[in-house]
């Protein structure tokens, strides 16, 4: 009689609680909120494919309604873009940080007076972030420079490189904020002694990575002697396989490097045809930014600041992610 008493009355708690909390059987906690969301790249880019089911998950586990905008990871059309969320006024948008703060921090400035959450994820926006934190502005992604320096640091040890090895970096560094990972690369190359080349990625093959082909191959063919090359992009990254066939490079002949993991580099890295990446969990910065805009949107919870990035993956664990890779949450 004792336990049945008890039973009835921890039943009655829950059931307070769920209630006081606003739950129901038929209705998910966030319904109603309104939110924008920036993947970033084109559809079907390797990378922000991953974020994007990252951010529908969250979509269809926390009940809220999500509009999708594709930038083609160009800078200028995701200020344009962004002013145009704005002006339908959802309840929140979720932007990525790449245009950097100069440019988005008068854009931030109107939509908060116009009571839209904005959080940020894949690049941050500190000054941005730092201004707003109390009102739900948070980032999820990696930190960018020390995510370049950790990447250099871990492909020189795998591939046993030295002082005086030419490596190249294909990069994003005139990109405010963004180009933070690119910079790290270069400065550990360089104080580890090697001699670096840069190469800046154009906005076609930012938009369109096969378009690179051309350029990893006069990049090779004139610097035979080049050791490591770094590719800072996720889709370039991708297609490494397809970079080192065009000019009828065998696994292991250039150490290649890179960001983020997909389907394509998890092959590649079990063919050998790249050596290392770091991967940034782009899952996460799509569901983690619509669940911030959510909680900030109904307990006024202030902005999280979390760090996706840390993890190298290589021969050594790619067993264990590549199936992960593959169903695009890794």
């Amino acid at each position: 009689m004792k336990r049945k008493i008890l039973l009835v009355l921890l039943t009655m708690v829950f059931l307070v609680s769920v209630a006081s909390l606003g739950f129901s059987a038929d209705k998910k906690h966030f319904e109603g909120i309104r939110i924008t969301f920036f993947p970033g790249g084109p559809p079907g880019c390797p990378f922000a494919s991953v974020v994007y089911r990252g951010a529908r998950a969250a979509e269809q586990d926390l009940g809220c309604k999500v509009d999708y905008v594709w930038s083609d990871w160009i800078p200028d059309k995701m200020v344009a873009q962004f002013k145009d969320a704005v002006a339908r006024r959802p309840d929140g948008i979720a932007i990525m940080g790449h245009p950097g703060p100069d440019a988005f921090a008068p854009l931030v400035d109107q939509a908060l007076a116009r009571g839209i959450i904005v959080t940020s994820q894949n690049t941050s926006l500190p000054p941005i972030e730092e201004k707003y934190k109390d009102k739900g502005f948070g980032y999820v992604g990696q930190e960018l420079y020390a995510s370049g320096v950790l990447l250099a640091k871990g492909a020189i040890k795998r591939a046993g490189l030295r002082r005086g090895d030419k490596a190249m970096v294909w990069g994003l560094i005139s990109q405010e904020t963004r180009g933070l990972r690119s910079k790290g690369c270069v400065d550990a190359l360089e104080d580890a002694g090697m001699k670096v080349d840069y190469i800046e990625i154009s906005d076609a093959i930012n938009s369109e990575a096969a378009l690179g082909t051309s350029v990893f191959a006069g990049y090779v063919s004139n610097n035979p002697d080049v050791k490591l090359i770094v590719t800072d992009h996720g889709g370039l990254t991708a297609t490494a396989e397809t970079y080192m066939k065009s000019v009828r490079k065998k696994p292991g002949d250039i150490y290649i490097a890179g960001f983020d993991l997909s389907a394509a580099t998890a092959d590649a890295i079990k063919k050998g045809y790249t050596g290392v990446v770091l991967d940034q969990q782009p899952w996460l910065q799509g569901y983690l930014p619509i669940l911030q805009i959510c909680l900030t949107k109904k307990y006024g919870f202030s902005g999280l600041h979390i760090d996706t990035g840390a993890a190298l993956i290589d021969k050594s664990n790619i067993d264990f992610v590549a199936p992960l890779a593959k169903k695009g949450i890794r």
